[in-house]
C-alpha cells in the first residue's frame, strides 16, 4: 500500500532515490502510453498539443498554490499532475516519431551538465575536490546566473542564431513575471542600477510621468504605467521577491478584507450597494483595526485537497 504523503520516508542516498524515480517513471511512460492505446481511453487518444495546453498551465498554477500555502502534503500530487502532463506531451510526439520522453529527460539532463561547468566535467561526472577550476568565477548564485547566460548566449552562437541576451523568452509568460526575468537577464551581464535605491528614484520619476500622461491621452498614459509596472517588476527583483507571488498575496489580502467589509455592512444593516463610500471607508478601517487575515487552510487529506479529482472539469475539460 503506498504511504501516506505525510509519512516520513527513511533517508536513501541519491543513488536509491534515482533508481525508484526511474521505475516511477517508466511506470508512468506506461501507462500514458496504454491510454493512447487502441484499446485505452477515447478522451486521452483524442487529445493533441495544442489541446492539452490549457492543462499545463492550470496544473502548473496547482502546483504554484501548494506552494504559496505551504501544503508540502498536497505538493507531491500537484507535482505529479504537472509532471503527467510533460509525459503525455511526449507520448503524443513519439506517435508521430519526432522524439519520446527519453529524449526530453536527456535533453534536461545534457543541458544541466554544460550550464554547470563548475560542478560537472563534460562527461557528466562531478568535479573532484582541487579540480572545480570554475569554482573561482562561479562561487556565488550571481556568479552561477552570470555564468548561465553567458554559456547559453554561446549555445544559441553555435546553433546560428544570433547572440540576444533575451532570446527565447516566451511571450506567452505573464507580464508582470516577464519583465522580473527581463531584469534578472539583463542584470546578469551588468546592465542595472547599482542598489534598491536606484530603482526607487526610477520609480518615482515614472509616477511623476504618468501624472503628467493623465492630462494628454490614453495613449501616453498606457505607455507611462506599462514603464511603472516595468519598475516596480524590477524593484523586486532587486529585493530578492518574486512579483507575481507578492501581487498573488496582495489580491488575497484584498478579497479578506473586502469580504470583511461586506460582512460589516451587513451586521449594520446595510450593504455594499447601498453604502455611501464614505461608509465602506469607515467599514475598510474597521476590518483593518480588526486585523482580518486570510484563514488558514486545512492540510490536505482525501476530503480537503481542493477541487475534487472525480469531479467533472468546466467546459469539458479533464484535469488529472
Amino acid at each position: 500500500m503506498p504511504s501516506s504523503p505525510r509519512a516520513k520516508r527513511s533517508v536513501q542516498s541519491p543513488a536509491a532515490r534515482a533508481q525508484r524515480a526511474g521505475r516511477a517513471m517508466a511506470k508512468l511512460v506506461k501507462i500514458m502510453a496504454t491510454l493512447r492505446s487502441p484499446n485505452g481511453c477515447p478522451w486521452d487518444r483524442k487529445q493533441t498539443h495544442a489541446s492539452l495546453r490549457p492543462f499545463l498551465l492550470e496544473e502548473t498554477y496547482e502546483a504554484l498554490d501548494a506552494l504559496d500555502r505551504g501544503d508540502l502534503d498536497a505538493l507531491p500530487g500537484e507535482l505529479g499532475d504537472v509532471l503527467f502532463q510533460c509525459v503525455f506531451h511526449a507520448q503524443i510526439a513519439a506517435e508521430a516519431g519526432r522524439f519520446d520522453m527519453a529524449d526530453a529527460l536527456e535533453a534536461i539532463r545534457a543541458k544541466l551538465i554544460r550550464r554547470h561547468p563548475h560542478v560537472f566535467t563534460p562527461s557528466g561526472r562531478p568535479l573532484a575536490p582541487g579540480r572545480q577550476t570554475h569554482r573561482r568565477v562561479a562561487s556565488t548564485p550571481s556568479a552561477v546566473l552570470t555564468q548561465w547566460e553567458q554559456i547559453k548566449a554561446a549555445e544559441q552562437g553555435d546553433a546560428g542564431a544570433e547572440k540576444r541576451i533575451l532570446s527565447g523568452m516566451p511571450r506567452t509568460l505573464p507580464a508582470l513575471l516577464r519583465a522580473y526575468e527581463i531584469g534578472t537577464r539583463v542584470a546578469a551581464v551588468g546592465f542595472d542600477w547599482p542598489d534598491t535605491g536606484g530603482v526607487v528614484d526610477k520609480i518615482e520619476e515614472e509616477v511623476r510621468e504618468l501624472r503628467e500622461a493623465l492630462t494628454e491621452n490614453r495613449e501616453r498614459a498606457a505607455e507611462e504605467l506599462g514603464d511603472l509596472l516595468f519598475s516596480i517588476a524590477n524593484l523586486a527583483r532587486k529585493l530578492n521577491l518574486e512579483p507575481e507571488a507578492a501581487l498573488r498575496a496582495a489580491n488575497e489580502k484584498f478579497s479578506v478584507r473586502f469580504a470583511g467589509v461586506e460582512a460589516d455592512l451587513q451586521r449594520r444593516g446595510s450593504s455594499v450597494h447601498d453604502a455611501t463610500t464614505e461608509e465602506m471607508e469607515a467599514a475598510w478601517q474597521r476590518v483593518k483595526r480588526a486585523k482580518v487575515s486570510r484563514p488558514k487552510r486545512a492540510r490536505s487529506s482525501p476530503s480537503a485537497t481542493g477541487r475534487s479529482r472525480s469531479a467533472p472539469a468546466p467546459r469539458g475539460r479533464r484535469s488529472r
